[in-house]
């Protein structure tokens, strides 16, 4: 129990540590008939989303490896198919799109223009930035590695029945659903937060 009269109950689960803290009079009436149910069903949620995150990686790993046989990553694709798709566009515009660090995006479009799968040209909107757009050799270069991108994933989800795969389907949009909610919710209240005070200097010894 802390100083605050609450009892801090810790749960171990594949490395996680989950913490519920009951009030003092609350601990009083709640018995572990009930505590244990609840223990059950952070456990099994969280069996999930780590689930949900290994098969990520492993699909993510295995499609890597056969696209890199046609000499190109997943990583690299993502930027190709943007330009492909969305036409050329500034670096910043990437970063946005991509969800990346604008200092990634300029080292990986970089390498991209080295092997001449992109190009920048002066943006005639502003002397100062550069629009980057797919070249031939670029298209040519993510259309041979969709291909066994688009097999591999064929390939696993397979394993699974019609109805399988549209019952994924919907789970899947109620989870983004609900983390584009939670997100939202996240930006807002960033947005309204007050800015936190600078701290002062400390002198380094």
């Amino acid at each position: 129990m802390n100083n605050a009269g609450c009892m801090t109950v810790r749960i171990y689960s594949d490395r996680s540590i989950y913490m519920i803290k009951l009030s003092e009079k609350l601990r009083d009436h709640l018995t572990w008939s009930l505590i244990i149910p609840i223990f059950h069903l952070m456990s099994s949620t969280i069996e999930i989303s780590q689930g949900m995150f290994k098969l990520y990686h492993q699909v993510s790993r295995l499609v890597n490896e056969c696209m890199m046989d046609e000499g190109v990553s997943l990583a690299r694709s993502k930027f190709l198919l943007l330009l492909e798709c969305q036409g050329p566009q500034r670096s910043t515009d990437i970063a946005c799109a991509l969800g990346f660090a604008p200092r990634t995006v300029t080292e990986a479009i970089d390498g991209l223009e080295r092997d001449k799968l992109v190009k920048r040209d002066p943006d005639p909107k502003d002397r100062r930035a550069k629009i980057v757009s797919i070249t031939d050799m670029g298209r040519t270069v993510i259309s041979a590695a969709q291909q066994p991108q688009h097999k591999t994933i064929e390939a696993i989800f397979n394993v699974l029945t019609e109805d399988q795969k549209q019952h994924m389907k919907e789970i899947i949009r109620c989870l983004s659903e609900k983390t584009d909610e939670l997100q939202r919710e996240r930006d807002k209240n960033a947005g309204d937060a007050e800015p936190a005070a600078p701290r002062p200097l400390q002198a380094v010894s």
